[in-house]
């Protein structure tokens, strides 16, 4: 049985903890020769097995072979780790979705820019500052009477929340800041202190101190472009003194320049391949999204920005979409449902520069629908052309909108505006959230 992975991934920690457990026998295919980060997942015998080149991806004896982490823990638990009733199971994996919705996007937010992986955004950061607390809450209050989240001993809800929040206790997470919540941490220190976690993680040391974005590290972990030198002309009296200037200048070159140390957690996900831009073949449009995002936010939606819009909406180089989630009859609490919404649109961060949205949440607890109002660069459905835009789109039904439409013209102005009959819907407005 190989897992193949990059060394100190969280994802994979996740099914090698479940193996652990079960006792099933894991080998770890993580560093050269058997396996090679952007090398050998882009191989045609790796792709043939994992189309889409990620890691974790596990492969059986037999030829058996799974991607996404969720789902190789799952099949390598035994079945006390996956809920041994139906409730117990259902339990389960109510906290592995707990972890992926609402835990993973806000922890990337804030942890990544400390690391050095990505840029830093004081807004984004304050506001995963603020989803943090609301997880650590909840978690709080669920552990209180608890030692473990699913029944008396360690769950596989256990192992995916812990590996989703081992960046935030080692980079983030100081002391105050993880105070008000004692029984998180107290469950936290108890299941990386047990010996299958330990295997895996070895020694976890909590923050004491809450990491900062270090941009100097961001930029030496950014691609380096050297710009042409210039050949400048030199009067024939200066020569032999602008020679001697090159000649100092070319021995300073010589000398390398410090590297800033990072762990190989680090330098795999700053070596992750650049996605293409899917859009790079497509002519200039003349519709300006950022001008028209500008004018919604800031002036009178159906003074101003609609008005806009249609002047200047560009029917070849863009699109209109109507999207319904498919499952009305699984919502229940409003707040529970605006969280779909958000949740999905704080994931889908590399789309905001071609896409705009509002997504609106209709009807009242236990009796609502969401559906929303789509505008995406080309005239694809967008989350197809790019692995990274491929988040929670399943779940809704889709649908292109001719832009000369009175259908479309309605929608748009009733999506934009918040405000109307919405007489396909049957419900009234509850609230709305905008993508942009």
């Amino acid at each position: 049985l190989t897992l193949f992975t990059y060394p100190e991934n969280w994802r994979a920690f996740k099914a090698q903890i479940a193996a652990q457990y079960s006792g099933a026998q894991l080998k770890v295919a993580s560093s050269p020769p058997a396996f090679t980060f952007g090398q050998t997942n882009r191989t045609p015998a790796f792709l043939n097995n994992f189309p889409l080149g990620k890691v974790p991806a596990y492969q059986g004896d037999d030829g058996f072979c799974l991607s996404e982490s969720n789902a190789i823990a799952h099949y390598l638990s035994n079945d006390a780790l996956r809920g041994a009733t139906p409730s117990a199971a259902a339990q389960v994996l109510q906290w592995v979705s707990f972890a992926d919705s609402e835990v993973v996007p806000p922890a990337s937010v804030w942890v990544f820019p400390t690391l050095g992986i990505m840029p830093f955004n004081k807004q984004a950061t304050e506001q995963a500052k603020e989803d943090v607390k609301k997880v650590l809450t909840v978690l709080n209050k669920h552990l209180n009477t608890r030692t473990f989240l699913v029944g008396e001993r360690v769950s596989l809800a256990d192992i995916t929340v812990v590996c989703s929040m081992l960046w935030l206790y080692k980079q983030v997470l100081e002391p105050s800041f993880r105070q008000p919540y004692p029984n998180v941490t107290r469950w936290f220190v108890t299941c990386v202190n047990q010996p299958q976690f330990k295997t895996v993680l070895g020694e976890v040391n909590l923050c004491e101190k809450m990491a900062q974005f270090d941009a100097k590290k961001f930029s030496a972990m950014q691609p380096k472009k050297e710009a042409p030198h210039k050949k400048e002309k030199v009067p024939k009296e200066s020569a032999k003194p602008q020679e001697k200037k090159e000649k100092e200048k070319k021995k300073e070159e010589k000398k390398p320049a410090p590297v800033e140390e990072m762990d190989d957690c680090d330098a795999v996900l700053a070596a992750e391949p650049k996605t293409k831009d899917p859009y790079a073949l497509l002519p200039k449009s003349p519709f300006v999204m950022d001008e028209f995002k500008r004018k919604y936010s800031n002036e009178d939606t159906l003074k101003v920005a609609l008005p806009h819009f249609w002047e200047n909406f560009d029917r070849e180089g863009y699109s209109i979409w109507y999207a319904e989630y498919k499952y009305p009859e699984e919502l229940t609490l409003a707040f529970k449902s605006c969280n779909l919404i958000t949740g999905m649109f704080q994931r889908l961060d590399k789309l905001r520069k071609t896409a705009f949205a509002s997504v609106i949440l209709f009807g009242t607890n236990d009796d609502s629908s969401i559906s929303g109002i789509w505008v995406f660069r080309g005239q694809e459905l967008a989350f197809t052309l790019n692995p990274d835009w491929q988040i929670d789109y399943e779940s809704y039904e889709w649908r292109k909108l001719d832009p000369d439409s009175e259908e479309c013209k309605t929608k748009v102005k009733e999506y934009f505006a918040w405000e109307g009959d919405f007489k396909h819907v049957g419900k009234a407005f509850n609230q709305g959230k905008i993508f942009k």
